[in-house]
This record gives structure tokens, C-alpha cells and sequence, in this order.
């Protein structure tokens, strides 16, 4: 969130502070996999707000005491943007990559970012496993785990990096390392509008990842406490909700600003964390039963 943060919604709520209140403030912020950014938090850094990759992050420093105040009565149930699961792959797409389950196929080498670190790389992993059970279930009313299990584990045996995030393995991406990288949509948007060497391949069946904000309640001192709380709830503004639009997230409190970007991919399929009942049953579930102990061991 760099791109939005930085260049548009920090500088905006500031001017609005400034003119409301008279009070300059500034903002520090750090990046990284959505995991480390918890961890970084438990252990003590001084963080008075995070936006996180996955709900099970916000869980963490809710179960840690950090977080007080539950983020599911915040606007939109805490949730700031949200954006979907696409694949990048070289101009010309000479391996022939058209969805997930091309990534399987022989001499195909795949880009994915860590699930032990990475929240968007936990996402991807829901990402291909619901893919297949969704189309499974379009084409015969029920879900295929069988086939969506298999899928995963072909497709893993063709990773040949796991960067430590997601910008991370964009990053080892445009280096020239392999011929797909499976990513957030905003990524992709960001490389073509960098003029970068790619082409988005939008699946059949994708999720929607969805990134809650926390106040980091425990490290707010009384006297900051009403301008982070406006900061928090100027994320849910036109304002702001505009500016994750522009820089290629969609928008969760108004379906027009989406429509209003052109660039964004039409998704057959789509599905949320819902699909899998909540992040409590995707995390136990699929990252871990499936991903870690019948995929990740077998490889």
C-alpha cells in the first residue's frame, strides 16, 4: 500500500488535519509481509496503526493485547480495500499461461512469495485451491478437493523462488527470474504502468483478498488518540477510497469509484474469504492441512 499511502492519503489527511485543527502531523510507515509487520508489532514495535494482509494478523494482535477495539465495527467491517488474484507473466506469454492450472505444466517456473512470511502469499494459495473447487462446483455441484489439491501440489513442484513478500517476489519478477509470478492485481497494474515486460492473466476464478485496519490500542497515548482515530476512519472517506482506486486497489464502500477504473480485469468466477466460511476455517484448513502437510512436505 506504499503507492496510496504515501503519495496520496497520508498527504491528504495531513492538509485536512492542518486546516481542521491547525496541528502539522507526520507519518512513518513500514512495509513488509503482513506476518512479519505482526510480528513486528508483538515484539514491540511502535506502530499506532497497521493495515494488514489477512484478518488472522489483526487476530494475532487482538489475542496479543494490542489491539482492543474490535476492527469488525469499523466501516465496511474493518476492511479498507481489497484487490484480486492474477497472474503475471513475460510479454508475448510465450509459455501459454490462460489460467492457474497452466502453471502446472512442464518447464513452467513459478514466482510465489512465502506463506510462513507473506500474507498475500497465504491469499494465492486460497487463490488457486478455491479456484478449482469453484469451477469444480460450477461443473458438477460439488467441489473437487481432490483435483484442487492436486492442482496445488503440480503447481508448487514449478516454484522455483519464495521471496520473503509479495513486493518482494514482484521484485525477484522483474529481475528476469521465471515465467509467472502469482500476485496481487495491483501489482501487475503497477509493472504495466511502469512500462514493464508484462501481461496480466486474469483466471477463470480468483479471490478477492481483503485488508482489515487495526488501531494498535495498546501503543496510542491519550493525547494522539483522536487523530488516529480520524486517520483510521478517513481510510473509509471518497477521499481515500478514491485514491486505493487510482493506485489499483478496488474500493469496499462504493462499486461506481470501481467501475470507474477500466484497467481492472473481468473475473468470471470471483470469491471471497467467505467461501471457505472465514479466515478461523481457510487458515486451519487449507494453508495448513492442505498447503503445509499434503503440499509443502511432499515437494
Amino acid at each position: 500500500m506504499k503507492e496510496s499511502l504515501e503519495k496520496a492519503i497520508y498527504p491528504a489527511f495531513a492538509a485536512k488535519w492542518k486546516q481542521e485543527h491547525g496541528q502539522e502531523i507526520s507519518f512513518t510507515s513500514s512495509f513488509a509481509g503482513s506476518e512479519t509487520v505482526t510480528n513486528q508489532i508483538l515484539q514491540g514495535a511502535p506502530a499506532h496503526l497497521a493495515i494488514l494482509s489477512i484478518e488472522r494478523d489483526a487476530q494475532r494482535l487482538k489475542n496479543g493485547g494490542f489491539t482492543t477495539v474490535d476492527w469488525h465495527t469499523f466501516p465496511q467491517k474493518g476492511i479498507v480495500n481489497k484487490t484480486p488474484f492474477i497472474i503475471l507473466v513475460r510479454k508475448g506469454n510465450p509459455k501459454g499461461i490462460h489460467d492457474f492450472s497452466d502453471l502446472a505444466k512442464p518447464g513452467v517456473r513459478v514466482i510465489h512469495p512465502d506463506p510462513v512470511s507473506s500474507g498475500g502469499a497465504q491469499w494465492s494459495i486460497l487463490a488457486i485451491y478455491g479456484s478449482e473447487l469453484k469451477k469444480s462446483e460450477q461443473q458438477s455441484g460439488e467441489q473437487d478437493k481432490t483435483r484442487a489439491l492436486r492442482t496445488l501440489q503440480a503447481i508448487w513442484k514449478n516454484v522455483i523462488s519464495t521471496p520473503a513478500s509479495a513486493r518482494e517476489a514482484r521484485t525477484t519478477f522483474e529481475l528476469g527470474n521465471g515465467d509467472a509470478l502469482i500476485t496481487y492485481e495491483l501489482e501487475g497494474l503497477l509493472m504495466k504502468e511502469a512500462n514493464a515486460p508484462v501481461e496480466i492473466v486474469v483466471p477463470q476464478s480468483t479471490i478477492f483478498s481483503e485488508h482489515p485496519a487495526v488501531i494498535v490500542d495498546k501503543n496510542v497515548p491519550a493525547e494522539k488518540r483522536a487523530v488516529v482515530d480520524a486517520f483510521l476512519q478517513y481510510l473509509w472517506s471518497d477521499e481515500a477510497q478514491q485514491a486505493f482506486v487510482k493506485y489499483h486497489f478496488y474500493s469496499t464502500t462504493n462499486n461506481a469509484f470501481n467501475q470507474a477504473n477500466n484497467e481492472f480485469g473481468h473475473i468470471e468466477l470471483p470469491f471471497t474469504i467467505d467461501f471457505f466460511g472465514s479466515w478461523d476455517k481457510a487458515y486451519p484448513e487449507v494453508i495448513e492441512q492442505v498447503f503445509r502437510d499434503q503440499v509443502q512436505k511432499a515437494k
